[in-house]
């Protein structure tokens, strides 16, 4: 249970990092753990819509960076 939390956490940080760096986002490593979480949120209903699955680590990862670069994206709309 511990070790779901902090590799769910450890995944999350690293794919709210690669969206930062993608979108150009500077945000501090709090702000990537929780784009990253939200990220594989969105990012797995939207492939899910759209009838793709992705497995393993790297599947979860490119899932979860779409889903923050789409929030991120979101975001900067909203926000204008």
């Amino acid at each position: 249970m511990l070790v779901d939390i902090l590799v769910s956490l450890a995944l999350g940080a690293l794919a709210g990092w690669l969206a930062g760096i993608i979108m150009k986002s500077n945000g501090g490593l709090l702000l990537n753990i929780i784009l990253g979480i939200v990220g594989g949120i969105v990012g797995g209903y939207v492939f899910g819509l759209i009838g793709i699955t992705f497995f393993g680590v790297v599947g979860t990862i490119i899932r979860a960076v779409a889903g923050a670069c789409l929030v991120i994206f979101i975001v900067r709309l909203i926000k204008k």
